[in-house]
């Protein structure tokens, strides 16, 4: 099983990138849970959860700027990121639950990371 997120890249601010994060190999189910960030010298943080149900929230740096959504059926989660600006640069994680096909319990996956530079 794999996580792997895309969608990183340099780009202007005030300009807009979409994340996407896709499951693949032996899945039973999938728990999406959001995406993370980590800057140059700083720890990794929280910038948007959505939840089974559904409801999202998201750090106030990127509130109103940023949107979480998922794809069940492609096994997909994305982040749509508009209005960046040069403080957003960061490798971007995402972060599932996932139940293995032929496995009870769902383990904790991370994809790899991928990375956005926003320029000024």
């Amino acid at each position: 099983v794999q996580l792997q997120a895309s969608g990183g890249g340099l780009v202007q601010a005030g300009g807009s990138l979409r994340l996407s994060c896709t499951a693949s190999g032996s899945i039973f189910s999938i728990n999406f849970k959001g995406w993370y960030r980590q800057a140059p010298g700083k720890q990794r943080e929280l910038v948007a959860r959505i939840f089974s149900g559904g409801s999202t929230n998201y750090a106030d740096s990127v509130k109103d700027r940023f949107t979480i959504s998922r794809d069940n059926a492609k096994n997909t989660m994305y982040l749509q990121m508009n209005s960046l600006k040069p403080e957003d640069t960061a490798v971007y994680y995402c972060n599932a639950d996932i139940r293995r096909v032929g496995v009870a319990v769902y383990c904790d996956y991370w994809g790899q990371g991928t990375l956005v530079t926003v320029s000024s």
